[in-house]
């Protein structure tokens, strides 16, 4: 087996399409964040943020631990069909896919 000691300049589609990716999101969280100083101030942006951040946090941990309890294949309709009820799961099966 051969040990590459330099690296190809190259790029694939897949390469191109994370450089757009990161660039819109970095814009978009740039002009969003100006907006939010501008109405808010420097520290409700930062109050919000957090506020925003937490709830995040709270959700991702709660998909977590019932993708831990019940491993079912697809999204957040699932659990919502058979934990809430089948008229919940349905349109969120709309939104998500």
């Amino acid at each position: 087996m051969t040990k590459k000691t330099h690296l190809a300049r190259e790029m694939s589609a897949r390469h191109i399409q994370m450089i757009a990716l990161g660039g819109v999101i970095g814009t978009g969280l740039f002009l969003s964040s100006g907006y939010t100083i501008h109405q808010a101030g420097p520290l409700g942006t930062v109050i919000a943020y957090l506020i925003g951040a937490l709830i995040v946090y709270a959700v991702m941990l709660c998909l977590g631990e019932l993708s831990v309890a019940m491993p079912y294949t697809g999204a957040f309709h699932v659990y919502a069909k058979s934990l809430i009820g089948p008229a919940t799961g349905l349109p969120l099966q709309f939104f998500i896919g």
